[in-house]
């Protein structure tokens, strides 16, 4: 085995990049979790109220393990809250729990680029591992036509990852607009819940930039871009 460090040079960026994001969403989930809401209510009822504003009355919502592991299900129609968001009552707990809210809002109303994600899920999951198989033989055989096939699987997940800001972020623009219409939180409070959201889809940006910096070393690996094909 070795380490190639034309890896570092294509990788770092996306990894001080993640990390900075991971950062930024810690500290200021943090930072407004100490901000209780005028109005009191838990991330549980704050995303019950804003589905019942928009009409929506077959999704349920339950806790779930782990923190920040807060999701939309569109299989079980269910919002899974981790039990910080699910009972707390800060500025935080409501943006996360309005922001998941949001995506069953985009599920009732058939938004495409969710679907498309849902969609792509199964393949992901497949082409994900299988794609490390391959680049694993090319490197280990030097043979950078394996290597380029197990890129060009790659790029489902870069793809995925790319279907995935947009979603994202669309959820977060409804929750913030929504929390203030259905009353959960005034103008004001909703800024400082949408300050949460915008630290949290950096994570995403940061996701899907490591995932493309990791596609483009496996590529110029494959020969590409002048890269080299000798291991």
């Amino acid at each position: 085995m070795f380490f190639d460090p034309m890896y570092l040079l294509f990788a770092l960026p996306g990894l001080l990049f993640a990390l900075y994001a991971s950062f930024m969403t810690k500290t200021t989930f943090a930072k407004y979790s100490k901000i209780t809401s005028s109005t009191g209510v838990s991330g549980a009822e704050a995303a019950k109220r804003l589905l019942d504003d928009a009409g929506i009355h077959d999704v349920g919502i339950e806790m779930a393990n782990g923190f920040l592991s807060d999701h939309y299900d569109p299989s079980a129609k269910m919002l899974r809250l981790s039990s910080d968001v699910y009972h707390g009552r800060s500025l935080s707990s409501i943006g996360v729990a309005c922001h998941e809210a949001g995506h069953a809002i985009q599920h009732a109303k058939n938004y495409a680029p969710l679907g498309l994600r849902s969609a792509m899920v199964p393949l992901t999951s497949i082409s994900s591992p299988l794609s490390y198989v391959f680049i694993l033989i090319g490197f280990l055989f030097s043979a950078p036509n394996l290597i380029l096939l197990g890129a060009l699987i790659f790029s489902v997940a870069v793809l995925f990852s790319l279907v995935t800001l947009p979603v994202e972020y669309n959820a977060s623009a409804r929750a913030k607009k929504l929390m203030v219409s259905a009353g959960i939180v005034s103008p004001k409070e909703a800024a400082d819940a949408g300050a949460v959201l915008n630290a949290a889809f950096m994570t995403y940006v940061a996701a899907a930039v490591s995932a493309i910096l990791t596609l483009l070393y496996y590529l110029w690996r494959a020969g590409l871009f002048g890269g080299s094909r000798r291991n």
